[in-house]
């Protein structure tokens, strides 16, 4: 089953689609048995290959259920037309996540640019810490003992993002930190040149346990530090309103309350 989802995970990242060898090798798993797991995910209708020999890819029946799990868990009346405010109110990418475990993953996303450049990049959905405002708005609600531990299971990739990702975990505290003081996360042309976002955490009321992230996205010429911090007291305005509007909700993990 861990080897079937991972399937799952993997190909959630490729639209497109992926041959099997890919998949095989990306993940690890000898090709007899991904050729197998294959065949029962299309079985199960979850993914689909056009033509013999061609890519594999998911099918619709993964984002109904995922429709059918925010719909009757009220996140749909709840929280995501607090997402679509803030994007309205700002003209850029809102992204919710949720904290699951020792992951977070990103579950919801409003597009607020109605014209000109727009920003929206093609993520997965588990948010990479080190180099996003989201994950260092989660991190700066721990201990440094806690956010070092997650880093290091997640994986401190140096390559591949913007030019101002932090290259040392020195230089990653040090954002933490300051997005600890500030009270939300602040970066430029970290996760992706060219942008910048601001993140604040969700809390659970009354408490000092972050449940999730919102973030504000767009292109760092529009998103500059003067409009960041313009657009921070929103921000966690609606961080405060999501958590009040949905903290009982199954999205949100529900089993470590701090007083």
């Amino acid at each position: 089953m861990d080897r079937a989802l991972s399937i799952i995970e993997f190909l959630a990242g490729r639209a497109g689609g992926s041959a099997l060898a890919e998949i095989s090798d990306n993940l690890g798993i000898p090709r007899s048995a991904t050729h197998r797991l294959l065949g029962d995910l299309r079985d199960e209708g979850f993914v689909r290959q056009d033509f013999d020999g061609g890519a594999y890819r998911l099918t619709a029946k993964i984002v109904s259920l995922g429709l059918t799990y925010l719909s009757t868990s009220k996140a749909t009346d709840k929280v995501l037309p607090l997402v679509e405010e803030l994007a309205d109110a700002t003209g850029e990418l809102v992204v919710l996540t949720v904290i699951d475990g020792e992951r977070l993953l990103r579950i919801a996303k409003a597009q607020g640019a109605k014209r000109g450049l727009l920003y929206n990049p093609d993520e997965g959905s588990e948010v990479y810490l080190p180099a996003t405002s989201n994950g260092h708005a989660w991190l700066s609600c721990l201990s440094e003992e806690e956010a070092l531990q997650l880093v290091a299971r997640q994986g401190f990739n140096r390559d591949g993002y913007g030019p101002n990702a932090p290259k040392t975990i020195k230089a990653l505290m040090s954002l933490v930190r300051q997005a600890r003081k500030l009270g939300y996360a602040k970066i430029v042309e970290t996760y992706e040149a060219g942008t910048s976002a601001l993140a604040a955490p969700v809390m659970r009321p009354g408490t000092k346990s972050p449940i999730g992230t919102i973030s504000i996205a767009g292109p760092s010429f529009r998103m500059t530090n003067e409009q960041m911090d313009r657009l921070a007291p929103l921000l966690i305005k609606t961080a405060s309103k999501i958590a009040d509007a949905g903290h009982s909700l199954v999205i949100f993990p529900q089993n470590k309350v701090e007083a």
